[in-house]
């Protein structure tokens, strides 16, 4: 039984189709790479999923949804506040307890973030924000990840860095990706959108950049 199952949706902005009609299954165990070009649907897409799956997923939108006048710890740590009684969270707000940070602090050092722990989220750069935001998913350990373009702020070994993360700690995810070569290194099935279809669903062992392109 697929893990989500989205069968003949459709989505419209402002009275215009912008997905759909499409149909999708994810499986449990399978790292299904979302790619086309920007305006193809992957958002929406992914936006529909998050609401089936609901507390069963990490998701991680482009806007990032951090909070500027708090810290990194803190803004990592509220991925899982909904695991802890009010009381708990309370005190890590005041004070991040040992526990949290022995959780946060290796997660920070493996996406080259450490130094920022303290630092208030609106002082960082793009990219050290885009890290944050990843940090965040891999602290909640949720059952699914579902990320929308998390290295469009990075290149070269940094993203290579922050796909490996994110795919060490989800062996179940679907991610937005514009990078072709990213998409096919770190996952298992890519999934094609053009104009809000599905017109691509293969393994990615089976395909090569040069049969993404038309999808750009």
């Amino acid at each position: 039984m697929p893990l989500l199952s989205l069968q003949d949706i459709t989505a419209s902005f402002g009275g215009a189709p912008v997905l759909g009609p499409l149909s999708l299954e994810i499986e449990a165990g399978e790292i299904v790479a979302l790619v086309g070009k920007s305006g193809a649907g992957k958002s929406t897409l992914l936006s529909l999923l998050y609401e089936q799956a609901g507390p069963r997923a990490a998701f991680m939108p482009q806007e990032l949804g951090l909070v500027d006048t708090l810290s990194v710890f803190h803004n990592v740590f509220m991925g899982r506040l909904d695991r802890h009684p009010g009381w708990y969270n309370l005190l890590n707000l005041i004070y991040p307890l040992k526990r949290e940070r022995s959780l946060i602090e290796p997660i920070l050092t493996r996406l080259s973030l450490p130094e920022k722990l303290q630092e208030p989220a609106g002082e960082l750069s793009g990219g050290q924000r885009q890290r944050t935001a990843v940090a965040r998913v891999i602290y909640q350990q949720a059952e699914i990840l579902l990320a929308d373009e998390p290295i469009s702020a990075l290149d070269g070994p940094l993203a290579q860095t922050v796909m490996k993360a994110l795919t060490d700690h989800y062996t179940t995810a679907v991610i937005a990706l514009h990078d072709v070569e990213l998409a096919l290194g770190h996952s298992d099935r890519v999934v094609g959108i053009r104009a809000g279809k599905i017109v691509l669903d293969e393994p990615s062992k089976r395909l090569s950049a040069h049969d993404l392109q038309p999808l750009y």
